[in-house]
């Protein structure tokens, strides 16, 4: 008796699993590879980054030529930490 229990609620989770994949693959898009988009967002984050980066020389340099703090400069065009 115990047995059929248990394949049975093996059975619901397998079920429940493959719907949350359906889910995700609509959400995703039909045919979309998943390991293609994680690729493509690395490949954008690494630019990103660059890209900041090089911000963040431009303002030292900034601050170097006005005799500023990296800080006072960032105050002066209301960047924040998180910019």
């Amino acid at each position: 008796m115990h047995a059929s229990t248990s394949a049975k609620k093996q059975e619901a989770r397998i079920a429940a699993l493959q719907e949350e994949i359906e889910d995700l693959q609509k959400t995703l898009g039909e045919g979309e590879d998943a390991a293609k988009i994680v690729s493509r967002h690395i490949t954008l984050l690494h630019q990103y980054n660059e890209a900041k980066d090089a911000a963040q020389i431009l303002i030292g340099r900034l601050a170097t030529n006005r005799q500023m703090t990296i800080r006072q400069v960032h105050e002066d065009y209301g960047l924040t930490d998180r910019d």
